[in-house]
């Protein structure tokens, strides 16, 4: 039978699948199919795990015997730094090629109650260190709507199996905006939560006090039916912290008429982004504006040092997580004269380029006589950004910006420039240094067929919000 992947939503998916319109093993053979003649091209896919099918057969049993949950045998691929028990993580790096988990990731384990059927482990930049996924030791991934260009990073791999129909939803982490810039590329709608709403245990950790896991998914709806699955406090995780339940999106969609935007305009002004970017930005504003939204321009005076103070907080904190991958404790380990030497070759031959670079910066950072002068900087600073955040939203509900300074741009454009790329985050960072949420919402397409997107951000604690606007924006451009 053929099922329509391009239009198929979880709803959908699961009113047919307890409907018996065709069961999950029939979908997850859609889904295998898809990827079969795609993936070569695309590399989303590091691996196709082998049991694909037995998963849904029990996904199946559990429909038939009237226990399905919403998400039981939706196909769902995740990010290649998050455990599956007895799958290999890599996190996308040769230093842990043959690394095979030894437990699940609390997201993983809630997933899996809920009779999810995983489809495989997904491309990213090395260590999630990068915004293109062309820093992956096992091939670049290119974007589904235009295969010569990126699709964003770190989370590109599971971004382009959601925007190419090589998957119904996928799980990425975002530590700057890895979830939403790559999301804003592919067309997919992108959520980081609240730092600490969704549990980070058994997710490899870049920058700590920033990396956070959300869903990459088609529509607002199947963002926020993956969220309440994966969110709330873990014993596993100190951050980590319950929420009350949410309301529902659709009860809320009539207070989305009423709903104060803020656009920092200063920030915006400062230059840099294209053209098609802006006009989109603003055409969305006032489509929002029209459906009864109130825009009001905000001063956010710190948002402009929030690049080089993320910078300078993920280097230190990369530095200081990339220290257990030192070839004696687990991962590859290469052979020198002494142990020193065993931790420098393993080092250096196990790990990209980025990511040395990055660990030197931030040891660099954290040394004697430059830790005051850059980490206590940036730290103090990151407390000027969160006051922004909440000086912003005593007068305003959300805040909106682009998601990128441009679309997708071509692969390889970047690569040798990489104070550029760090660029192009400028617009994502900012919440990650706040901790608030923070959606990417599709908003049309460039004349040549890119996907362009607006982000959205809300109060700490407050995603419903996102749900709320992005439902209204879905609505917009219908």
């Amino acid at each position: 039978m053929t099922i329509d992947l391009e239009n198929l939503t979880i709803k959908k998916a699961h009113e047919a699948l307890v409907h018996g319109d065709f069961t999950a093993v029939e979908l997850a053979e859609a889904y295998l199919k898809e990827i079969k003649k795609k993936n070569g091209e695309l590399n989303a896919y590091l691996e196709v795990f082998a049991d694909v099918l037995e998963q849904a057969g029990e996904a199946d049993k559990r429909i038939h015997a009237g226990q399905a949950d919403i998400l039981t045998g939706i196909p769902m691929a995740i990010k290649d730094n998050i455990l599956i028990k007895g799958r290999i993580a890599s996190s996308a790096s040769k230093m842990l090629e043959n690394y095979v988990a030894t437990y699940d990731a609390t997201v993983i384990e809630k997933l899996k109650a809920r009779g999810v059927v995983f489809l495989g482990r997904t491309n990213m930049d090395e260590f999630a260190m990068g915004g293109s996924t062309e820093n992956s030791a096992y091939g670049i991934t290119r974007n589904p709507h235009d295969p010569t260009c990126v699709p964003g990073g770190s989370s590109g791999g599971s971004a382009t199996a959601v925007g190419g129909n090589l998957c119904l939803a996928a799980l990425g982490s975002d530590t700057g905006g890895s979830i939403r810039q790559p999301s804003a590329f592919c067309g997919a709608v992108g959520l980081k939560p609240t730092y600490g709403s969704v549990s980070r245990y058994g997710v490899m950790a870049m920058a700590s006090s920033l990396d956070q896991i959300g869903p990459i998914a088609k529509n607002i709806e199947d963002a926020e039916i993956i969220y309440n699955a994966i969110r709330g406090w873990d014993r596993y995780d100190s951050t980590s912290y319950d929420l009350p339940e949410l309301p529902a999106s659709t009860k809320s969609f009539g207070e989305a008429k009423k709903l104060r935007i803020g656009v920092p305009e200063s920030f915006l002004n400062q230059g840099g982004i294209d053209e098609v970017v802006i006009n989109n930005f603003r055409e969305t504003l006032k489509k929002l504006e029209q459906a009864g939204c109130e825009i009001k321009t905000i001063e956010m005076p710190n948002l402009h040092y929030s690049l080089a103070c993320y910078y300078i907080t993920v280097f230190s904190e990369v530095s200081a997580n990339m220290a257990r991958f030192d070839g004696v404790r687990y991962g590859a380990h290469v052979e020198g004269k002494d142990l020193l030497e065993d931790y420098m070759k393993t080092r250096g031959e196990k790990l990209g380029r980025e990511v040395r670079r990055r660990i030197m910066l931030g040891t660099y950072v954290l040394s004697a006589g430059y830790y005051d002068a850059y980490y206590n900087k940036a730290t103090e600073v990151r407390e000027l950004i969160r006051r922004d955040y909440a000086k912003a939203f005593e007068e305003v509900d959300v805040v909106a910006t682009p998601v990128a300074p441009s679309p997708a741009y071509p692969i390889g454009k970047n690569t040798s420039d990489p104070l550029q790329m760090y660029l192009e985050d400028i617009f994502t960072v900012p919440i990650n240094m706040a901790g608030v949420p923070g959606m990417s919402v599709p908003t049309g397409k460039t004349d040549k067929g890119l996907p362009l997107a607006i982000q959205i951000v809300a109060p700490w604690r407050r995603d419903d919000i996102l749900f709320t606007l992005g439902t209204i924006i879905e609505t917009c451009q219908a």
